[in-house]
């Protein structure tokens, strides 16, 4: 498995099944979170970039809504609206 599907792997586990499972609609993701829960070292920009890619919102049920932040930091967050 490549390093970005990992990153989207453990998203959808770690942030986007719970914020569904409490029937929010809204799911906050920061980078920088993303890049310590996974034990990572010096990849921030391939979690912002498996983060910004279409295929994310694609395979977690997800739609776009906004980002915020630096573009390859860890202060980068992503909005995404829960679609199913």
């Amino acid at each position: 498995m490549i390093l970005a599907d990992s990153i989207r792997q453990h998203v959808i586990e770690h942030c986007v099944k719970p914020v569904r499972g409490a029937g929010r609609s809204v799911v906050a993701i920061r980078a920088g979170d993303v890049h310590k829960d996974m034990g990572l070292r010096d990849r921030m920009p391939a979690v912002c970039d498996a983060l910004d890619a279409k295929k994310f919102p694609e395979c977690a049920g997800l739609e776009f809504f906004c980002r915020t932040g630096p573009r390859q930091g860890a202060n980068a967050v992503f909005l995404y609206k829960v679609i199913y």
